[in-house]
């Protein structure tokens, strides 16, 4: 199933990308929901990864969440503090069809200084696009990484 909601969201490093990626995902067909931030004005990517994952962690296998700063690194930190989020950060796009096919990975995050705009277009197209390979090993995992986060692995 191609879930087509996606919840995005970048602090002031990441807005101007955050606004390209909205405007093709919105083009090619999701629901796009904006969390911020709406300026330049400098921000903290905490606040923004708590709204995304927030978001994906009410509905972790019917949404996407899209996290944007400077190099994606703090985004992933804070959003992976969710239960039931996997962000994944990716700078080319092998790493994003492989987080999504191994890791069910549900939120994406992005270094707006790391990689350039088209990259970030193709890598988001191929992070949302690729389905999970359900089953046997990457399933284990999943689960796995579930029983870390209820403290029972």
């Amino acid at each position: 199933m191609l879930r087509k909601h996606v919840f995005i969201g970048a602090d002031s490093a990441g807005a101007e990308l955050k606004q390209l990626l909205s405007a093709h995902l919105t083009e090619a067909g999701y629901d796009v929901t904006d969390c911020g931030t709406y300026g330049e004005n400098p921000s903290h990517y905490p606040h923004y990864a708590h709204a995304v994952a927030s978001e994906v962690a009410k509905d972790p296998d019917g949404v996407f969440g899209i996290l944007i700063c400077g190099t994606g690194i703090g985004m992933s930190i804070a959003a992976n503090k969710h239960r039931k989020v996997r962000a994944a950060l990716c700078s080319e796009t092998y790493s994003a069809r492989f987080t999504r096919m191994h890791n069910d990975a549900n939120v994406l995050c992005l270094g707006a200084r790391v990689i350039g705009p088209g990259l970030a277009v193709d890598i988001a197209d191929i992070f949302l696009a690729t389905p999970f390979e359900s089953g046997g090993r990457h399933e284990d995992r999943v689960r796995m990484i579930t029983d870390i986060e209820n403290g029972s692995l």
